[in-house]
């Protein structure tokens, strides 16, 4: 059967990154078991276990990348004996026949399938974390560039008082910060299981040695140790506590949303015309309407951020509903929702990464929309000025009130534009400040501190927590495939 007459997720085949994708694949699965056991077989001779040999260890160190002929031998072997862990131990030990009697020597199946876990959740952070910073740090130069530039605020999608480009953004750009701390907090709390034995007492391993507890304590740190991790989970059942998972998957899920909120701007102000993501030279809008540009990354953004979103169900409920040292209504679930949790993750901030690395502003409309706006928000200005020139703020306040409705009746009966200015030029009563007008118009002095917000929040918020990740920063133009 061709691949192509088999259904395969589009977060692997349409939309992940290679690394990402490769991380999650069978052939990093089964080679970091080989891993875990070599390293297994490694600390336990170091221990004094003379069964284990130098000939055996050597055969395992050649052969821990599983190759395809035998991931297709363990498929089959798993046929017959039905668990996939038992499959892989004797596909290893064919291949491996002076190790064949100590691989898993002393483990359970949960000392590779849950170390494995372990590992692919430390190592899939290792490759969103980078990306994370560079979102922020492109978006942080958009914010910074456009820290000056007035723009309609909505409240409640209504029109609202000014704001500027720049500082719209870093309300985008702190709820991301917050996702950087969230996801190397969950990164660096990442243990392993360890050494830990059937039901976690460690028993096999203690018989293994004799009853010396010390040299079972020694092991289980010597694993550790071997496979990069700074310390193991101290108390474990057959598997490690599926609240693990919990605290692992809980940041994407909040990432989700950060990016949900970011791109779904995004879309509203590619309506107003205001901001568009990048728009390739060939990209087509539409089948049927060629003048279209829609906004398809930020799509992308929400309708995978709502899947993310909805993957934290799926731990939680697992987790809260383990029974004892183990039940095993576990597996199925986690195959799916753990790499798929990623794979989400890994998709919305490549498109991030597109979207931050060309976002297109046009500014003539941005004050075009301002100017349609900004008489009614000036009307205040307008009282304060007229009092300053000796008139009654009372007076002045029905003057301008009738007006106001005026210009409003033009602009949503008739379809017209805002003509209030126009108005109170023409009208006698104002005209001790008919020469000041322009400058109480001025969208600049409508924007309260968001320029010098912006450039703090940038040059010291920002710059300070990307600092540690400095290694990471890239200027690379980022394409998406599709």
């Amino acid at each position: 059967m061709s691949s192509n007459d088999k259904y395969s997720t589009p977060l692997s085949s349409r939309y992940a990154s290679e690394e990402m994708s490769k991380l999650f694949s069978l052939r990093t699965r089964f080679s970091t078991w080989r891993k875990l056991w070599y390293n297994l077989a490694i600390a336990e001779q170091s221990l004094g276990l003379s069964v284990i040999t130098n000939e055996a260890i050597e055969q395992m160190s050649k052969n821990l990348i599983i190759s395809d002929e035998e991931i297709e031998d363990a498929k089959k072997e798993e046929a017959i004996v039905r668990h996939d862990v038992m499959a892989h131990v004797h596909t290893f030990g064919k291949t491996c026949p002076a190790a064949a009697g100590i691989i898993h020597l002393g483990a359970t199946s949960c000392y590779v399938t849950d170390n494995a876990d372990l590992i692919f959740l430390r190592d899939a952070y290792d490759i969103l974390i980078p990306k994370l910073v560079n979102v922020i740090n492109r978006l942080a130069k958009f914010a910074y560039e456009y820290k000056d530039l007035p723009v309609l605020g909505w409240t409640h999608f209504q029109p609202a008082q000014l704001t500027t480009v720049g500082k719209r953004a870093t309300l985008w750009l702190q709820e991301l910060l917050w996702d950087l701390r969230n996801m190397q907090r969950a990164r660096d709390d990442i243990g392993l299981r360890g050494v830990k034995g059937t039901t976690g007492t460690q028993a096999s391993f203690l018989s293994l040695f004799h009853g010396d507890h010390d040299k079972v304590e020694e092991l289980d740190e010597k694993v550790v140790e071997l496979l990069g991790f700074k310390f193991a989970y101290p108390c474990t059942g057959q598997t490690y506590s599926r609240k693990i998972d919990i605290d692992a998957i809980a940041p994407l899920s909040s990432l989700g949303a950060s990016c949900h909120k970011m791109a779904t701007d995004i879309r509203l102000l590619a309506n107003l015309k205001e901001i568009e993501e990048p728009f390739e030279k060939s990209q087509i809008g539409s089948s049927a309407m060629a003048y279209k540009r829609n906004p398809m990354r930020s799509e992308r953004v929400c309708s995978l951020a709502r899947h993310l979103g909805s993957l934290y169900s799926d731990v939680f409920q697992t987790a809260s509903v383990q029974w004892f040292e183990r039940t095993l209504d576990d597996s199925a679930i986690r195959r799916i929702s753990i790499p798929e949790a990623f794979l989400t993750a890994d998709i919305l901030l490549s498109t991030l990464l597109n979207i931050t690395s060309g976002l297109v502003v046009y500014p003539k409309v941005i004050e075009r929309r301002i100017m349609s706006e900004l008489p009614f928000m000036a009307t205040e200005n307008i009282i304060m000025a007229m009092v300053e020139a000796g008139g009654s703020r009372q007076d002045c306040h029905e003057e301008i009130r009738v007006l106001s409705h005026q210009a409003a009746a033009v602009v949503k009966e008739q379809g017209g534009d805002n003509d209030l200015i126009d108005r109170v030029k023409s009208t006698e009563y104002f005209k001790p400040i008919w020469n000041k007008l322009d400058e109480l118009l001025n969208p600049s002095t409508f924007i309260g501190r968001a320029p010098q917000q912006t450039e703090k929040f940038v040059n010291k918020t920002v710059a300070e927590a990307l600092a540690p990740y400095k290694e990471y920063i890239t200027e690379e133009e980022f394409k998406l495939s599709v």
